[in-house]
């Protein structure tokens, strides 16, 4: 049997005092009995506050989601809070998805605030990620806290950040509330609810979140009436927002799958309840083959990720990826724009750097800014609070999120999926096709194929194998990818952007994070970074190739994916 290290043991005895509850000393008494491997890995390490919240396994220990640490992150940022806005009556609002204990963690949440003397806005029910966004500025709130695990197994939960502006935290002010929170013992949590400071939210903000989402996502698209929609909420939030959305905006034609429409933490019909994954939406389009839908509309468990497949030139329901769609939102946005005189010379589209290269090429070409930020949407939010001169349109990252306008601060599949129904629909009437639309930009800025390996490492072993592949990486640069030789390395721990072939250093004007992105001659660009919410290292893959006419389509993106997969195995992936 294994063996407790002195520092675990030390660290879970702690646990069998009288601050914590009976459930939880019987359960840890247990696993010191039966089981102290997983007790072990319950109490190695805290689970860390990171620079957007908090994600992980529920249980008990330090490194679990419980009403513990959860408590002692909210009773940090209470205190917080109350420095940062002295004179005023501080106030925040919660919302939660489908996940196992949501509902009761929320309200631990929100117990823990009113005991700080801080006025809570509690959604009654389950609602969708970017509704808490919104809700934040509706009303007027300091802070906002979503207890979702997005796209993760169905043992995880998670608790995120968002300041006044919608956008959740960023630096600097994520290291303070760190800091606040690290300085806490599990003792200064004060669980002693005041109800009163308590009040229960639901039609009200739900109307006014449905109401800005058409605003922002309709226009106007003609042949709704002969547009075919299938939806899935995947078991998870969007239920509860998509489809009055769509109605609202004219779309009636909307079929929804009835087996994944009620929301359950364990996603039965689904091995994962992400997008991104093409098994997520097998459901959906073999219903939408069977009643001869246009379009195919999926969402993550919290609504703020969104996947579609759309007819090909054949017919053929395809499913499309995050960077493809994010193609054809922000150029019609731009086209919308551009018709209606808006581009004037002080708008931006945002996006990250590990998504398609395109989209810079699609900026220049209409004469808008494009900033870039690190992966995750905290990061356009800044953007917008940091160029308040400056209009935006939209954004998107390649894990399957998309913005559109100002309005919610966060990725938001509700007015992304209005809006992708909008262009289809809308391509239709003009004798097009979404699919056919993203041809188009291929032809006009270039075919731009990309790729994305996630390797899974779990546990204490499997972060120090993640952390040591970046040390190799760093230690051993490659020199030359596909036959074509590396002429950029950005390494966005070190802020350095390195030129092969003077050796110059530049200082790169971001935050830091573990990336590294490998640039080569023949416009190939490859990225790692591990996950910031799971037990992963991604590699991200873009290849580029000019495209004369839409009919070579199938041939040049035959050899991109040809070339993407001898990248691959020359890097033993």
């Amino acid at each position: 049997m294994a063996q407790l290290t002195d520092a675990v043991s030390k660290k879970a005895k702690s646990w069998l005092t009288d601050i914590f509850d009976a459930d939880t000393k019987n359960e840890i008494e247990e696993l010191f009995t039966n089981n102290p491997a997983e007790l072990e890995d319950r109490f190695y390490k805290d689970l860390e506050f990171g620079t957007g919240g908090m994600r992980g396994v529920m249980g008990v220990g330090t490194n679990r989601i419980n009403k513990y640490t959860l408590g002692k992150n909210t009773q940090g940022l209470s205190n917080y809070l109350k420095r940062q806005y002295p004179d005023q009556q501080v106030k925040v609002v919660i919302a939660y998805d489908c996940r196992h204990n949501s509902k009761t963690l929320a309200k631990v949440v929100a117990d823990v605030f009113s005991a700080n003397g801080i006025k809570v806005f509690l959604f009654s029910d389950l609602r969708p990620t970017p509704e808490l966004s919104f809700a934040v500025r509706y009303l007027n709130c300091q802070c906002g806290i979503v207890l979702t695990a997005s796209h993760n197994p169905p043992e995880y939960n998670g608790y995120k950040v968002y300041w006044e502006d919608g956008g959740q935290i960023v630096p600097p002010q994520d290291g303070e509330i760190i800091n606040e929170i690290n300085s806490l013992d599990f003792s200064d949590i004060r669980f002693n609810v005041d109800e009163n400071l308590i009040e229960y939210i639901d039609q009200e903000v739900d109307e006014a979140f449905i109401n800005e989402s058409v605003v922002n996502g309709s226009f106007d698209a003609n042949g709704k009436d002969d547009f075919k929609i299938v939806f899935t909420s995947l078991h998870g939030t969007s239920i509860t927002a998509i489809p009055e959305t769509l109605k609202k905006a004219g779309f009636n034609n909307v079929v929804i799958v009835k087996e994944q429409a009620e929301p359950n933490g364990d996603f039965p019909t689904v091995k994962s309840p992400n997008p991104e994954e093409p098994e997520a939406l097998a459901m959906a389009t073999k219903l939408a083959e069977e009643t001869g839908a246009d379009m195919v509309v999926g969402t993550d468990p919290d609504c703020d990720r969104l996947g579609i497949a759309v007819r090909d030139n054949e017919g053929k329901m395809t499913l499309l990826n995050g960077n493809q769609t994010m193609i054809v939102m922000t150029r019609f946005l731009l086209d919308k724009w551009k018709d209606a005189g808006k581009i004037k010379g002080k708008e931006f589209i945002g996006s990250t750097i590990v998504s398609t290269p395109m989209l810079a090429k699609m900026a220049a070409d209409y004469s808008v800014e494009y900033k870039e930020g690190l992966t995750g949407f905290k990061w356009i939010a800044k953007m917008i609070m940091d160029f308040p001169e400056l209009n935006f349109i939209g954004g998107g990252e390649e894990s399957f999120g998309y913005m559109v306008g100002d309005f919610v601060r966060d990725k938001d599949a509700v007015t992304a999926t209005l809006l992708a129904c909008e262009i289809a629909c809308d391509a239709k009437a003009n004798g097009s096709s979404f699919y056919n639309e993203l041809l188009k930009s291929y032809v006009d800025y270039g075919l731009f194929k990309e790729d994305l390996i996630s390797l899974v490492k779990k546990g204490k072993a499997g972060a120090e194998e993640i952390k040591q592949m970046l040390v190799n990486m760093r230690e051993n640069p490659i020199e030359s990818i596909d036959g074509s030789k590396v002429i950029k390395v950005e390494d966005y721990q070190a802020s350095t952007s390195k030129n092969m072939n003077t050796g110059a250093l530049t200082t790169m004007e971001i935050p830091k994070s573990n990336v590294l992105i490998y640039y080569t001659e023949d416009g190939t660009k490859i990225a790692a970074r591990p996950s910031g919410t799971e037990p992963k290292i991604k590699f991200y893959f873009s290849v580029q190739a000019d495209l004369e006419k839409v009919s070579d389509f199938q041939t040049v993106s035959t050899s991109l994916q040809n070339k993407i997969d001898r990248i691959k195995k020359e890097m033993n992936l």
